[in-house]
């Protein structure tokens, strides 16, 4: 069984409110579920996480399952990194300039398809739980060198607080090594709609442009940022309709976005701190009625030739120092 903690919301609000929260301390500081009171008052689960996470099984291999529900940390890097494949799951790039071995933990579909490192490398790591109120919780945990698998050495401290009017994330890593310490952090929350139509769904994402990928399988950079313009342009705000998604939307104008149901008569809002977040990914299926908003340090595939020499948004931390990540959800009446 996974252990959870509980905690629950503090204050007052009229209209949609957040009412507690659970969060897995042995799975990285996973938030399970978030519920909510909707406008008309009723009680809704504001994420997608079934009621028996298959934790530990067959499709579990380097905690997989965590960014498969609810909402994950991605850390010390969001998204994809690709490598030359090598014995045990592996995969062996160049990171700063020094070989690391990363778990080969995802991949396309299609046969031959690329396999890669994916979302991190805590996504099943234990917590130590070192604080703990009715709406508040902390955890910290001593990566190290995550094996022998990343640079330096890490610590990772995490924090929840919740109020009716707000959910907020705070993660710290922070370089306890001597050398210097890439870092890349994300969050991975799959957001329920109330209505069930992600068709009338309406975006809102602050960026000029979005990565452009291999396909849609792979999910690959390519190198190339591409203008927001047409279906792809969310600034002021867009219909899903049946577009799919899965794309890394960066040059951030600002670090609030917006997902809206007005079917449902429910908005939330995904405020990030920008920077160092440098993109939203958003992930958006037109067979599921969900959507994934994803406030990430990173492009994907941040270490790959194909930038250029590119700022891809991973921080560099020297010895001693830290960087710090906080993303508020925050609910509406659109």
């Amino acid at each position: 069984m996974t252990r959870t903690i509980q905690i629950s919301a503090e204050g007052s609000a009229g209209g949609p409110a957040f009412l507690n929260a659970a969060i897995a301390p042995e799975r990285g500081m996973l938030l399970l579920q978030a519920q909510v009171r909707l406008r008309g008052g009723e009680t809704f689960d504001l994420l997608t996480t079934p009621d028996q996470p298959a934790f530990g099984g067959d499709d579990d291999f380097n905690g997989n399952i965590s960014f498969s529900l609810g909402g994950a940390i991605l850390l010390p890097y969001a998204n994809r990194i690709t490598g030359r494949p090598v014995e045990g799951r592996r995969i062996e790039t160049r990171v700063l300039g020094k070989t690391v071995r990363l778990p080969m933990n995802w991949g396309g579909k299609a046969d031959g398809a690329a396999r890669y490192a994916m979302h991190g490398l805590m996504l099943d790591a234990e917590f130590e739980v070192t604080a703990r109120k009715s709406n508040r919780v902390a955890g910290r945990f001593h990566a190290g060198d995550f094996g022998g698998r990343w640079l330096s050495r890490t610590d990772v401290a995490v924090e929840y607080r919740l109020t009716q009017q707000a959910l907020e994330l705070e993660v710290t890593a922070t370089n306890t090594g001597e050398a210097p310490l890439p870092m890349g952090i994300g969050w991975h929350p799959w957001f329920n709609l109330p209505s069930g139509d992600r068709s009338q769904a309406v975006l809102k994402v602050p960026a000029r442009a979005r990565a452009a990928v291999n396909n849609y399988d792979e999910v690959l950079p390519t190198g190339e940022l591409l203008p927001n313009q047409g279906a792809y342009d969310f600034r002021e705000g867009r219909a899903l309709g049946d577009l799919f998604l899965d794309d890394c939307f960066t040059e951030l104008t600002g670090g609030v976005a917006e997902l809206i149901d007005p079917a449902g008569g429910f908005g939330i809002r995904v405020i990030a701190q920008a920077p160092p977040v440098t993109a939203f990914q958003v992930y958006a299926t037109p067979e599921r009625g969900l959507v994934v908003v994803e406030p990430q340090y990173n492009l994907a595939d941040p270490f790959s030739p194909v930038w250029r020499g590119r700022d891809t948004g991973m921080a560099v931390l020297p010895p001693g120092a830290s960087t710090k990540y906080i993303v508020r959800l925050e609910l509406f009446v659109p």
